[in-house]
């Protein structure tokens, strides 16, 4: 079985997931905003996600002689550790549950802020805890300084969120006053793109808006599966303040697989090794994820269409794209949990630096914050210097785990 042991290869490990971590959001949003529904995006990425941790079972977890101290993944299948596969599965259904919200927290507050949020409340309550469950080994006067700036963070990038709603208000308020019916009355969206027939079958040209506008805006909401405009701010907020706290916990809980510390493995019996606990982690995120979305397929949530299962198998359009989130997010909880072994859980939390990748797609790929005001641009380069130095610390408290 192979370890990482060092304590650079346990950071290059988190660098590594913190780009997979950081891009699987961007490719499944990129879908949602061309249509393609969530559910269908969520099995896709489920099946893939699911495979990676049985190829890395069969290749990382098999490489080596088997000892007593660290069995290989295949003789550790046998062995009496049903207590630590429990806390193991445990971990993967809040990771599913993080996920799967996250998803539709992507929609209405967009990919950087939500990543943001989501990835500070995850610090300050999960590496607070796994701190005291490696029996600190992180070096606690870096590391709770980090923890600190990543809770500035989630103050920041509420007012990022806030401030840009503001800013396309503003844009919308502008555009629609060009569209007055007999009344004087304001027309809804679904009314602006009356000549989309017309653009498909060609009969008329129109230039593609150009992103940071209101026509880009309202394009978006025309195309996008999941409609937000309108909607209340405290949605978005509440969906994701409910993914942050879930995905606080699936670390301790893969700590506690790994590691025992609470002593319920009986005595004699070794501790899950790394790929056996992914392996059962992510059993249990592909049975709760596949199952909620079949569910969600006939009785969708935040009125997105209700759909089929013939349908899903029918719907090609992304689906390559979907798969690929899949083989990211796998490979990048993969990492996370390699280097977390190799230099503690806490210090391992530094991939929730994700956002600063998100932030990047989120710009590149999707046009947000184009053309917003001062206030916001303020506001998000202060969230994002101030991510950088807790990521910094966190980075800097790492410790050696004692063998």
């Amino acid at each position: 079985m192979y370890l990482v042991e060092s304590k650079a290869g346990a950071i290059a490990c988190m660098m590594l997931s913190l780009f997979c971590l950081g891009t699987f959001p961007a490719v499944m949003t990129l879908l949602e905003r061309r249509g393609r529904l969530p559910q269908h995006t969520y099995l896709d990425y489920s099946i893939t996600n699911f495979l990676i941790a049985v190829i890395i079972a069969f290749t990382f977890g098999q490489i080596g002689p088997s000892t007593p101290d660290t069995p290989n993944f295949i003789t550790q299948l046998s062995q009496d550790n049903l207590p630590s596969v429990l806390f193991a599965m445990v971990g993967g259904i809040f990771l599913s549950i993080g996920n799967l919200s996250k998803q539709y927290a992507w929609a209405f507050i967009g990919v950087p802020v939500t990543e943001v949020l989501a990835s500070s409340i995850t610090v300050v309550i999960g590496t607070t805890l796994n701190y005291f469950l490696d029996d600190r080994i992180n070096k606690a006067q870096i590391l709770f300084p980090g923890v600190g700036c990543f809770l500035i963070a989630v103050f920041l990038g509420s007012a990022v969120y806030y401030s840009n709603s503001v800013d396309n208000k503003i844009k919308l308020h502008e555009n629609l006053e060009g569209y007055k019916d007999e009344k004087g009355t304001n027309k809804e969206f679904k009314e602006l793109s009356l000549n989309k027939g017309d653009v498909e079958n060609g009969s008329i040209s129109v230039k593609k808006p150009k992103a940071g506008t209101a026509d880009f805006l309202i394009e978006v909401e025309n195309r996008r599966s999941i409609k937000v405009y309108g909607k209340s701010i405290l949605v978005g907020y509440s969906i994701i303040f409910f993914s942050g706290s879930c995905l606080s916990l699936f670390s301790p809980a893969f700590n506690l697989a790994t590691n025992d510390q609470w002593h319920t493995m009986k005595a004699g019996v070794p501790h899950l090794v790394v790929y056996t606990a992914f392996f059962y982690f992510s059993i249990s995120c592909i049975i709760l994820g596949v199952s909620l979305n079949i569910c969600f397929l006939y009785r969708p949530v935040l009125n997105t269409p209700r759909t089929t299962f013939k349908a899903y198998l029918n719907d090609w359009n992304g689906r390559p794209w979907a798969l690929l989130a899949g083989i990211l997010c796998g490979c990048g909880n993969a990492l996370q949990f390699m280097g977390g072994q190799a230099a503690g859980y806490a210090a391992s939390d530094s991939v929730q630096a994700l956002p600063l990748v998100s932030t990047f797609w989120g710009i590149l790929l999707f046009g947000e914050y184009r053309k917003s005001s001062k206030r916001t641009y303020t506001l998000l380069v202060g969230m994002l210097v101030m991510f950088i130095v807790s990521v910094a610390l966190l980075a800097a408290s790492s410790g050696q785990r004692k063998t």
